[in-house]
């Protein structure tokens, strides 16, 4: 079981991609949990978290994000598979920085 959580400003705007990118891990057969949580809130939804995803408008957080949840790998979302929802891209991304 793959634990993600996504972070971006409020933890509102994220539901789609979430469905775009729990579709590609039901595509390739990897059972997943997302959450969308505001930066406000990621210090205290980091257990039994595999990866935290940083959403192009909270990029400005990624090193006190990565301070807080260290060693959590802390992954940003480009600016590009994020307008486009591109969920496809988001998971493989994830699952290719896992396998380093």
């Amino acid at each position: 079981m793959l634990n993600i959580t996504l972070c971006c400003s409020a933890a509102m705007s994220t539901s789609l991609l979430v469905n775009k990118m729990m579709e590609e891990a039901q595509r390739q057969g990897i059972q997943m949990n997302v959450w969308a949580k505001a930066v406000r809130e990621i210090e205290e939804e980091t257990k039994d978290v595999d990866v935290i995803l940083i959403a192009p408008q909270v990029k400005y957080a990624k090193k006190q994000i990565e301070k807080m949840v260290s060693p959590i790998p802390v992954i940003e979302i480009s600016i590009k598979d994020y307008g486009l929802m591109n969920g496809k891209n988001i998971f493989n991304n994830i699952l290719n920085i896992l396998h380093q």
